[in-house]
């Protein structure tokens, strides 16, 4: 890199090995949160969560994120701690993610140990300690995930084909993160693997949440390390703090009056950036947090909370059959990533290429309810009274194709949004960490949206996963239509640098 690189980062750490290093964490990142995706939601009703209430655990992951991203992007950039400004606030995401991924994993020992019944439905205390690990841990990801793109962005230095390319490689690395941990996740025998696991409270389905979410800590804190060893940061001074100007504001201000300054000095292409993703993940959240339990639900017509063991099995057995094409979406998603710039240039620009991928998940979406259609279908025609495990195999390799499908939709989803904003706060001006914060606030919004609107929506239409499935799609077609004919070519926008384009203006 030149001399007089970025703000704070060794002018010697932008290698391939130091990028890979940090970009990496995204993948410890989003092992544990592949585990909350695909064995979360199925877990708290397994201790007496209703469904319709079941989605109101992730209220607390966006608030945390409305919260926490804001706070940490302000701080990251002006932290002036002699080990860096990002990697004190990286170390410290990872410690506290690895409280909440304990307390997941013990919450029904503990629960017991506090007083829940082994035989009741409904177990109020390890309902509390779940909830308190996922809200921890929701605290950790972020504290980790923000600062993360943020040094990833200090190392390219205003490189925008290398923000590209890094964006891109740290979506393949979360897709590799997703592949991990739905992989764990679809398995039922790792209870036989860890025998430790199981205790009085916690049997059969229960040591394989501990496992996973013991295996999530221990990835994390491995990958954390190896990332904040191979980059040296240096230590910012109190001049360059100052220089860090959010529009014309005084540097005195608190973090929350620098987040209202950055609103109000956003040019019209982030604002229209900000309302395409937000869009976006309202089409793709319900599918993210339900998919497994759409699987268990629509699919394999079980129930984790009926009354009669088939019926509970069924549900059980969907729910891995959920996480493996979750696993199988996860797959395309790593691949996909690293053939981001191939298609963006195929499409005619990135434009053009989010546009595709949010029709890709607005028929995906459409597909879920024809599945399960067919599911109904097929289950009306085996015997009342059969108590054999039946499952519709070639309904559920379907299941699985659209799970496939939709890797290349999310693919685009982890990595233009970001990559865009980067390159227009190198355009405009502005802190890398606090600019991806607002980013984020497009995306834990839509997520508290849903979170609060799903479940309750679901129960009114009669339980099922599918009305909040198809009012997702009508958001994904919305926000296609805007990436197609609003949103504004970012390589087209005054301050882009002719020498970084290279040809690559209608790729990535």
């Amino acid at each position: 890199m030149k001399s007089g690189g970025a703000v704070g980062v060794s002018q010697t750490q932008c290698s391939s090995w130091t990028l890979g290093s940090v970009t990496s964490v995204a993948s410890g990142v989003q092992f544990s949160w592949a585990l909350q995706l695909s064995l979360l939601t199925p877990y708290i009703q397994g201790l007496g969560v209703p469904h319709s209430f079941s989605s109101l655990i992730w209220v607390y992951g966006a608030i945390t994120g409305i919260v926490v991203q804001p706070v940490l992007g302000f701080r990251s950039d002006r932290c002036t701690s002699r080990f860096g400004r990002r990697r004190p606030f990286i170390v410290a995401g990872a410690a506290i993610a690895s409280v909440g991924l304990m307390l997941i994993g013990f919450a029904k020992d503990i629960g017991y140990k506090a007083g829940d019944s082994l035989t009741g439905p409904t177990k109020p205390r390890a309902i509390v300690v779940s909830f308190l690990g996922f809200w921890l841990l929701d605290v950790g990801n972020n504290t980790i995930q923000g600062p993360s793109r943020a040094l990833i962005a200090d190392l390219c230095f205003n490189d925008h084909e290398a923000m590209r390319k890094a964006m891109s490689r740290f979506s393949f690395f979360l897709a590799i993160g997703n592949v991990l941990g739905y992989f764990i996740g679809s398995s039922d025998r790792l209870r036989h693997l860890v025998p430790f696991t199981k205790t009085e409270a916690c049997e059969k389905n229960c040591t394989n949440v501990k496992f996973c979410f013991l295996l999530a800590m221990v990835l994390l804190l491995i990958l954390t390390l190896n990332a904040i060893a191979s980059v040296s940061e240096l230590q910012l001074n109190e001049e360059l703090v100052h220089s860090l100007s959010v529009g014309q504001q005084p540097q005195t201000m608190s973090w929350w009056w620098q987040l209202t300054s950055v609103f109000h000095s956003l040019k019209r292409p982030m604002w229209l950036l900000l309302l395409v993703t937000s869009l976006n993940w309202l089409g793709l959240f319900p599918i993210m947090l339900f998919g497994t339990d759409w699987v268990g639900r629509e699919v394999f017509k079980g129930n984790a909370m009926s009354g009669d063991e088939v019926v509970v099995v069924r549900y059980e057995v969907g729910v891995r059959v959920g996480a493996f094409g979750l696993m199988v979406n996860s797959v395309v998603v790593a691949l996909a990533s690293l053939g981001m710039e191939k298609m963006g240039y195929l499409m005619g620009g990135v434009k053009r290429l989010w546009g595709v991928g949010n029709l890709i998940l607005a028929g995906g979406l459409i597909l879920t309810v024809m599945i399960s259609k067919s599911a109904e279908t097929w289950w009306r025609g085996q015997p009342v009274d059969t108590q054999e495990l039946l499952f519709p195999m070639h309904i559920m390799a379907a299941a699985w194709a659209v799970f496939a499908v939709l890797g290349i939709s999310i693919a685009v989803t982890y990595s233009i949004p970001f990559a865009m904003a980067s390159i227009y706060c190198s355009i405009y001006g502005g802190g890398q960490g606090l600019l991806l914060a607002v980013l984020n606030l497009s995306i834990v919004i839509p997520q508290m949206i849903v979170a609060i609107l799903a479940g309750q929506v679901d129960e009114v239409f009669g339980g099922g996963n599918l009305p909040s499935f198809v009012i997702a799609s009508v958001f994904a077609a919305i926000s296609a239509f805007l990436a197609f004919f609003v949103l504004p070519d970012p390589f087209e926008q005054p301050g882009f640098l002719p020498s970084t384009k290279r040809g690559y203006s209608r790729g990535i």
